[in-house]
């Protein structure tokens, strides 16, 4: 089964490999097709079911040890969300390829005698699954008034795909072992799925962005968003802010969820360099680019709905660049 399930999981489009929450919505349920989304994309996660489907042997031992996993992140993903703690989701991401090995390698131990330190060990990867999921969630913009009702819909969604994941696992393994009788096919399961969380940590240096990476010159750096903005509004009235004006900062919320990229540069900025920063944010041809001064130790920050620019200096260039590299990006499209 888990070995079905392998190939099944690191077959998936590319897009999948993304262990973020992509997307956003503006109603409360919009949040439950994120969950289910976030669930069924995230490879890592559907080998983790694998394995613990292919360690429990039968559908209510399953179902069990992964309702044990739902109700660890249900916690910390509720608890933290509502907190507004935020830990670090590359750490968090290295916690669950590992838990992959984790399963795979009891696995080929043996099925355990005690299932209770077991469903201790499940449990406890889903606390630290959720506290990863609920940065996320937050990166994603909630707003003050509306926090409780998204992440228990978002909640909802993962737990539906969840469900749906361990069912097609499971109905996928029963449907071949009745046409593949070779006896080592359970420890070829196993194996494959230590391979893919083996894979998963290897891959995380190239689908993670916590890590800064160079942009346009040594002055620039990309990374993961951890900028919030709250939601609420509606589109921006204007394309760029003045020094001095409050920053729409709720439109803002809503806007990045349609692909904008927000530029954000100090009040106190020279005024020859306002000048070129106003004319590239107002230009039709920039896209769907807002400005808007806020206080910052950074000359520039740019901000997408995945990832951030920082700049240390004045630099048209890189700003350029990452604004042109986020409207190629397939992500950076509106919802129709």
């Amino acid at each position: 089964m888990a070995a079905l399930g392998a190939a099944m999981v690191l077959s998936v489009p590319q897009p999948a490999w993304a262990h973020g929450v992509g997307g956003t919505s503006e109603s409360v349920a919009g949040f439950v097709g994120l969950g289910f989304n976030h669930m069924l994309l995230g490879w890592d996660h559907l080998l983790f079911v694998a394995g613990v489907v292919l360690i429990a042997g039968r559908i209510k031992r399953a179902a069990t040890m992964m309702s044990i996993f739902a109700l660890g992140h249900s916690i910390t993903l509720f608890v933290a969300s509502v907190a507004g703690w935020h830990v670090n989701a590359t750490l968090v991401d290295v916690v669950i390829a590992l838990s992959v090995v984790f399963v795979g390698v009891v696995g080929l131990i043996g099925r355990p005698k005690s299932w209770t330190w077991f469903a201790l060990a499940v449990g406890g990867f889903g606390l630290v699954h959720g506290l990863g999921l609920s940065t996320r969630l937050q990166a994603l913009g909630l707003p003050e008034d509306g926090v409780i009702p998204r992440v228990l819909a978002f909640n909802l969604g993962v737990e539906l795909g969840q469900l749906f994941a361990v069912t097609l696992i499971y109905a996928a393994g029963v449907a071949l072992t009745r046409y593949v009788t070779w006896s080592r096919l359970p420890r070829a399961g196993h194996i494959a799925v230590i391979a893919g969380g083996v894979l998963a940590v290897a891959l995380l240096p190239f689908t993670s962005a916590d890590e800064p990476a160079q942009a346009v010159g040594s002055n620039c750096q990309t990374r993961e968003r951890t900028e919030t903005y709250p939601a609420g509004g509606g589109h921006v009235n204007v394309d760029f802010s003045e020094p001095g004006q409050e920053p729409p900062l709720k439109s803002f919320g809503h806007v990045i969820g349609d692909g904008y990229v927000i530029v954000h540069y100090p009040p106190a900025l020279p005024a020859d360099q306002l000048i070129q920063l106003r004319a590239f944010v107002t230009d039709p041809a920039s896209g769907r680019v807002v400005g808007a001064a806020q206080e910052q130790p950074e000359v520039l920050k740019a901000v997408n709905a995945y990832t951030t620019l920082t700049c240390t200096a004045f630099d048209m260039r890189a700003l350029g660049t990452f604004v042109d590299g986020w409207f190629a990006d397939p992500r950076s499209k509106p919802a129709e």
